[in-house]
């Protein structure tokens, strides 16, 4: 069975309004400070804010962890281009608010398909990669080595509908191969694929979204 860790905390929306205000995450969103601001009143315990329109490939750079900014892996350069699964609904807003959000380490033995019926089953939705990312640019230490997450909700369509084969995860870099030794400790977007199992990614979820 594996190991079940807590994870720090969110601030208060106020605070998390603020941060991604200082970070420019709402320029990048399209969305007014003072639009998000609102977004963050009333508080709600445990939320996190989202701001969906933000793209990916600028998101990643910006989470820090130890000191290490994020990126993205050469062979995923197409990272913007994936979307929610269909069994997932955003709520129509530019901003919104994950409840609860968890890392998922107890589903750490099993494949994003055999993980995302379990999920489900749950009562719980799994994260999309956007939500993954504005969950570190909070809370950074979410991420600890042996104790990483997916993010199984984004998913890039193929022309015919089908899914690509890949599902999105955030881990700590080893520094090897084409990541590079300068990253070698630094937030890693990355994937998976969906048939494979990795007993050091958790699968995040929420208990719900709100907009």
């Amino acid at each position: 069975m594996p190991e079940v860790c807590s994870v720090p905390e969110l601030p208060d929306l106020a605070r998390q309004a603020d941060r991604l205000i200082d970070f420019g995450v709402h320029e990048l969103a399209g969305v007014s400070a003072a639009r998000l601001r609102a977004a963050a009143a009333p508080e709600v315990p445990g939320s996190l804010l989202v701001l969906p329109a933000a793209p990916i490939s600028k998101l990643a750079p910006l989470v820090e962890l130890g000191g290490k900014h994020g990126f993205v892996v050469t062979d995923m350069s197409d990272v913007d281009e994936f979307a929610p699964i269909p069994s997932v609904r955003l709520p129509d807003s530019p901003a919104y608010r994950i409840e609860t959000p968890d890392r998922g380490d107890d589903l750490a033995e099993y494949s994003p398909n055999e993980a995302l019926p379990m999920i489900e089953a749950a009562g719980r939705t799994p994260l999309t990669l956007a939500e993954g990312l504005h969950w570190l640019l909070q809370c950074p230490d979410v991420l600890e080595r042996n104790h990483c997450f997916m993010t199984i909700a984004s998913r890039k369509h193929r022309l015919r509908g089908s899914p690509d084969a890949r599902t999105p995860a955030i881990w700590i870099s080893n520094g090897t191969g084409r990541d590079g030794a300068a990253n070698r400790d630094a937030p890693k977007v990355g994937w998976c694929w969906a048939g494979n199992r990795h007993t050091w990614l958790g699968f995040a979820s929420a208990a719900g979204r709100s907009g």
